[in-house]
């Protein structure tokens, strides 16, 4: 599949995971618990790591391993709880995989 649609792929997956991590236990401890200090934390790292994905998003198409209305998707994706698990899914269905490389044999 590539490296770039592996980090892509990864980039993905973690900046979910910290999307959950916001909204289903910082969040709640802000509001319902009175303890903003999470939010802080996790909404830095989930910044950072929104960033990062859209970065690899960009460099991506820039390599042309998606197209376009791939990383619209990716993006639009990026909003959305589990949006990057249900992207990496449609990446998975819609991308050929990468032949090895093969060796040229002398002789």
């Amino acid at each position: 599949m590539g490296n770039m649609l592996k980090t892509l792929r990864t980039v993905g997956h973690v900046e979910a995971i910290s999307y959950l991590l916001l909204v289903l236990v910082a969040m709640p401890l802000k509001y319902l618990a009175n303890q903003p200090l999470m939010v802080t934390y996790v909404g830095m790292i989930h910044g950072i790591l929104f960033v990062a994905y859209v970065a690899a998003i960009a460099v991506t198409l820039i390599l042309r391993k998606i197209t376009f209305k791939q990383s619209v998707l990716a993006f639009i994706a990026s909003l959305l709880p589990f949006g990057p698990f249900v992207f990496d899914r449609y990446l998975q269905r819609h991308t050929a995989p990468e032949l090895p490389a093969t060796e040229v044999q002398k002789g």
